[in-house]
């Protein structure tokens, strides 16, 4: 009965002073719209460039050939290191701490020849396995270097889109004929289009891989440009890396704390920093939102301290006939949350349409899809919630602790 109560004070009240109550109620309104839609936002941006950012491959470190950088066992700092292809295959074998590995010997400037195009491009040696680390995700119908192409020594080549739209016009490029540097490949597939914003040879949508072993019958290559490997989660890459610096260095003589000896790009400490600034930046956002929203709070306290002096005489009435403190200050209570839950909800399906038609237009591809997650609607039912608790304990306290003779009195 009395929610049923409350619920009408607060619609009778809202007639009373209508202005007011819109005006308090847009202040919620507005911080739930802000708080929404920036918190949507910096999500959206957020998956966005982290997307783009493990277009390069998630939890790898890429390995190049380094110069010792101090003296070890009478060996003279200055030393040049190169790992080999059966240095590799040791370490595969040998070292658990890494889930994948590979080779690659790339070839710049090699001709490329279609029968209605040709043009010049990147083409690397590497395993089968440097598909899953690098993300390069084939196309329906095709496929990446598998162990056959590597054993048999196939000319099978899997090229970027960008290359097979270039060379193949409107045509389905996987099982044509591809000339490199005069060569015929079969090709075997095509890379799905990705986001990504950094690598070491160009960007995969414009490169071209074959096996290893195809690779060295045709170029004269001892030593892999870099070596690629993954470990089973972003946690266990340095338990990887320094795996490979003890391996390398018993075997070239070395110090095994010698960082510059093996140059390396560990891209989980990239990963970690991103998500780190994110967070921070998301945060940030958020707290924009929230400091609108506590403006919208100070207007519902102040409505609620002059609904108070209006009926204080009520008050000292009802506590004359009995009614308890706890009663009063429930009453109050439930007018601040539904107040707020008005604006609130108001608020929420305004943004939820902003999203939604931003998300069709789509004007600005670098900004992300906008997502409002479950876990983020929460937080913001959260933050909605402490600030119309905030903003009614204050005046229901007061108006419990009213005494009836002198509530009565005022009046």
């Amino acid at each position: 009965m009395m929610p049923l109560l409350s619920i009408r004070q607060f619609f009778r009240d809202m007639r009373n002073q209508k202005l007011r109550t819109l005006l308090t109620m847009f202040g919620i309104l507005w911080g739930t719209v802000s708080i929404v839609i920036l918190m949507a936002f910096g999500t959206g941006l957020q998956e966005y460039q982290v997307a783009r950012f493990k277009g390069l491959g998630e939890s790898i470190t890429i390995l190049w050939p380094g110069i010792t950088s101090k003296p070890w066992h009478g060996l003279p700092r200055g030393r040049h290191i190169r790992l080999t292809e059966d240095d590799v295959i040791l370490m595969k074998k040998s070292l658990p701490s890494i889930k994948r590995i590979s080779p690659e010997f790339p070839a710049y400037n090699v001709m490329l020849k279609s029968r209605r195009n040709n043009m010049t491009a990147l083409v690397a040696g590497v395993w089968p396995e440097f598909s899953e680390m690098r993300n390069l995700i084939p196309q329906a119908g095709g496929r990446f270097i598998n162990d056959n192409d590597m054993t048999e020594k196939r000319r099978t080549v899997f090229i970027g889109d960008e290359l097979a739209t270039k060379l193949f016009p409107g045509e389905e490029a996987v099982g044509q004929t591809l000339q490199l540097n005069g060569v015929p490949f079969v090709i075997v597939g095509v890379m799905q289009p990705k986001g990504q914003n950094s690598s070491y040879g160009g960007r995969d949508t414009r490169n071209a891989y074959v096996a290893t072993t195809t690779f060295l019958g045709m170029y004269n290559r001892r030593y892999p440009n870099d070596v690629v490997v993954q470990s089973p989660d972003p946690d266990g890459m340095k338990q990887a890396k320094s795996d490979i610096f003890r391996y390398a260095a018993a075997r070239y003589e070395f110090d095994p704390e010698d960082s510059e000896a093996l140059m390396n790009w560990d891209t989980t400490e990239g990963m970690r920093f991103f998500l780190t600034f994110f967070g921070a930046f998301r945060m940030f956002l958020v707290g924009i939102g929230c400091l609108t929203l506590i403006t919208g709070a100070i207007g519902v306290t102040n409505i609620m301290n002059v609904v108070l002096e209006e009926r204080t005489k009520e008050i000292g009435i009802k506590m004359a006939l009995g009614a308890k403190p706890a009663v009063i200050m429930t009453q109050f209570m439930f007018e601040t949350f539904l107040l707020t839950a008005i604006g609130g909800l108001i608020g929420l399906g305004i943004a939820l349409g902003i999203i939604s038609l931003y998300n069709i237009a789509a004007p600005i591809e670098e900004l992300g899809k906008p997502t409002l997650h479950f876990i983020h609607a929460v937080m913001a039912v959260g933050v909605l919630g402490l600030v119309a608790f905030l903003s009614g304990f204050f005046p229901a306290r007061r108006a419990s602790r009213l005494e009836p003779v002198k509530a009565l009195k005022l009046y």
